[in-house]
């Protein structure tokens, strides 16, 4: 990993926005560090990427889901003396369905990986690049971070949890040299919708989802410019920001009908 002083992980990484992200950093000349479950995929995105950019590719076949994942993944990294100069925390999934009813796995899982490996590698990343006075961290959030989702509710709070704890880190470093910067996409091109159940909900199959890419780009150069929140799409941060002034059952009441299955 020698190619370029400057190194990224990114978490979630073999498609959808982690991959995107991954093509941008890479166009830039980061060394890359992929993190996700599947080996075969991950390998022939490194393989891709290392071709098309030149750059030094590291794939790390790893379930972030299990509890031992981000230690393990940190100590490994060490122990290889790679330092992480950007972290983009992007995996995480989401799942339908009414809450007393969903399976516990979904549920805990779903915490696990949205939020406790989220805020474990932060933790474990953080402090070196603090020691370092330089360094930048992107937690992917969601719009669904501004409001409660019915039919979504572990998701919409996880999302929201990520939002939160990732202003206030980002308060608590401000004049460290380290950017701290919460990313939040609105309903976009990926394979989320599928693993959620949520490809025939209103807000896919009615109002529309944007391009992997276009929504990537917005993140990586709001991270870039050092923006705490940056908020992808226009409309999206319409949305977001209209959510701050309506009554709160009301705002409750629109995201269930945008959840809502449609023919």
């Amino acid at each position: 990993m020698d190619a370029n002083p400057q190194t990224v992980l990114i978490t979630g990484s073999s498609g959808g926005i982690g991959y995107e992200l991954a093509k941008l950093f890479a166009r830039d000349k980061y060394n890359l560090l992929l993190v996700a479950r599947s080996a075969e995929k991950l390998n022939q995105v490194a393989n891709q990427l290392q071709s098309q950019f030149g750059v030094a590719v590291k794939a790390l076949a790893l379930d972030l889901a299990a509890a031992p994942a981000p230690k393990f993944l940190f100590d490994q990294l060490q122990r290889e003396k790679i330092e992480v100069d950007v972290l983009v925390n992007n995996a995480g999934f989401g799942a339908f369905g009414e809450f007393a009813s969903m399976p516990e796995g979904e549920i805990l899982g779903q915490i696990q990986l949205n939020v406790t490996a989220l805020t474990h590698l932060t933790r474990l990343f953080l402090p070196p690049m603090l020691a370092r006075r330089t360094g930048k961290i992107m937690n992917v959030a969601s719009t669904a971070a501004f409001q409660p989702g019915p039919l979504m509710a572990v998701y919409y709070g996880t999302k929201a949890y990520v939002l939160s704890f990732s202003e206030a880190v980002a308060n608590e470093v401000a004049g460290s040299g380290v950017i701290i910067s919460c990313f939040c996409p609105g309903a976009t091109d990926t394979g989320f919708a599928k693993r959620a159940g949520t490809e025939n909900s209103r807000l896919f199959k009615k109002i529309g989802a944007m391009s992997a890419e276009a929504v990537a780009r917005d993140g990586y150069h709001g991270l870039m410019a050092g923006r705490p929140v940056v908020i992808s799409g226009v409309q999206n941060w319409l949305f977001a920001e209209s959510v701050r002034f309506a009554p709160r059952k009301l705002v409750t009441a629109i995201s269930r009908w945008v959840a809502e299955k449609v023919e």
